[in-house]
């Protein structure tokens, strides 16, 4: 039998977790205070301050972590990686904690906190499928401008977990089919996967895909131009130096309206889907007509995806906390049944992800892989 213990920072909380190989013994929030987090500033600040925390609920908890043989630590902002199972090097821990790739997200924290505990009651420690996985093949990367490429930034751990999980409830390989896999929630993602790679998805971050909750989804670039030209959100030919910060402003306001404000907080002034929801139920126009419109393009997403594996898809399998509407299922299987069955899981298995990707490691099914700090696409070289 293998102890796992699993790390999984948030903004406000960590969530911790313990398995007996598959077995979930116990899952938990440490909630940490928001102005506490606010005064120690940047992420990296908050190692310190959040070790103590989790400590605390292990002691007063009377949690045994000695013995342990995996500590899991959720990955973040290292350069770009395969999918699968990292057995944590100091590199690796490093440009986490670094943010090497600029990206200050609190899970950049779990494997320092990982080897944080490790260095207290042993074990190994690990990085499972992490939102930095780039499998994307080379006709995915390629735009109509030169110098910008699409880049893979997804829901890679729930989404590669939901699709492990739902081939071994079936009895097949991940490796040996091709599938449609759907992370549905605040963020979206719809991705392709070949013969166990994740070879094209949504950059839901980036502008891509369909609108949610609180992003925008892909948009008519031009419009966008002209959008933020007509709302202020505007520079000068020849910008001056006294100029700069209010650029630089007007730049991260749209950032911030691009990934936090729009979708359906565009529309209605909240992201809590079952507000919105319960107005789509209560037969509200605009509600009805913008939630559908929702789906329908998750649903054209999954067909783009079904091209991608030349229609040769064996299932498509959906996770995310929004499953929980019954129309939004309904809806999906209606118009997307016709190229592979469609599966639901709603809600995340981040935890079973990561713990069963240390229990395969562990039981000697797979080897771990090896961080090196080169990104695995670097450009086409011409």
């Amino acid at each position: 039998m293998y102890k796992i213990f699993v790390i999984n920072p948030g903004s406000t909380s960590t969530k911790l977790a313990y398995f007996e190989d598959e077995e979930k013994l116990f899952e938990t929030n440490v909630f940490h205070d928001a102005p506490e987090l606010e005064r120690l500033g940047p992420v990296s600040n908050q190692l310190g301050y959040r070790l103590d925390l989790i400590k605390k609920f292990i002691d007063e908890n009377g949690i045994d972590l000695s013995g342990v043989d995996a500590i899991v630590g959720r990955g973040g902002a290292s350069m770009p990686v395969t999918g699968g199972t990292y057995e944590a090097n100091e590199l690796l821990i490093n440009d986490n904690m670094n943010a090497v790739t600029g990206v200050d997200h609190p899970a950049n924290l779990g494997l320092p906190l990982a080897a944080a505990l490790q260095r207290e009651f042993g074990g190994r420690v690990f990085m499972v499928d992490s939102p930095k996985t780039d499998e994307f093949c080379d006709l995915a990367r390629i735009t109509g401008v030169p110098g910008i490429y699409r880049t893979s930034s997804t829901h890679a751990l729930n989404i590669k977990g939901t699709v492990r999980m739902h081939c071994s409830r079936n009895g097949v390989r991940y490796e040996d089919g091709n599938y449609i896999v759907c992370h549905i929630d605040g963020g979206m993602t719809v991705s392709a996967h070949e013969h166990g790679r994740m070879i094209d998805a949504t950059n839901n971050a980036n502008g891509e895909g369909p609108f949610t909750p609180t992003r925008t989804g892909a948009l008519p670039v031009s419009a966008v131009v002209d959008y933020w030209f007509d709302n202020a959100h505007r520079s000068r030919i020849g910008i001056a130096e006294s100029d700069f910060e209010d650029v630089k402003r007007a730049v991260d306001s749209a950032r911030e309206v691009l990934t936090h404000n729009a979708g359906l907080t565009g529309h209605f002034g909240t992201s809590n889907s079952d507000v919105i929801h319960k107005m789509v139920e209560e037969g509200d126009p605009k509600a009805v007509r913008v939630w559908n419109a929702m789906i329908y393009n998750i649903c054209k997403s999954i067909g783009e995806m079904a091209t991608v594996l030349y229609g040769e898809v064996d299932g498509i399998v959906c996770g995310g906390g929004l499953l929980r509407f019954a129309d939004l299922q309904q809806q999906i299987r209606e118009r997307c049944e016709w190229i592979a069955p469609v599966s639901f899981y709603p809600g995340e298995v981040e935890h079973e992800a990561m713990a069963a990707g240390a229990l395969r490691v562990l039981r000697g099914e797979e080897e771990p892989l090896e961080y090196t700090g080169k990104p695995v696409w670097d450009g086409f070289g011409d």
